[in-house]
């Protein structure tokens, strides 16, 4: 169940990255939040939490190697922790 709710969650933000892209381009979704000091605050902190809190340790735990989705969350965001969740063995 976790892992269909992961994948319908994954298909459901990637629809709505993709129409993004194709009404904003890429600048016209990052640029918002450099426009302001908060709102690059809030971008680098986004990007911070994603990578470094859950996926982190428990790639650690698991002995993956965690910079191909740290390269990955960097540019595509909350579409790069959502692949390494999918792909995780269940402990």
């Amino acid at each position: 169940m976790q892992r269909t709710l992961l994948l319908v969650t994954l298909v459901l933000v990637g629809a709505l990255t993709a129409a993004a892209l194709r009404q904003h381009g890429d600048w016209g979704i990052v640029g918002p939040h450099l426009k302001s000091f908060g709102g690059a605050k809030m971008f680098v902190n986004l990007v911070i939490a994603l990578t470094r809190v859950r996926m982190w340790h428990d790639a650690k735990a698991r002995g993956r190697n965690i910079r191909p989705w740290i390269v990955l969350t960097l540019p595509a965001g909350t579409i790069g922790p959502l692949p390494y969740l999918l792909t995780r063995k269940p402990a």
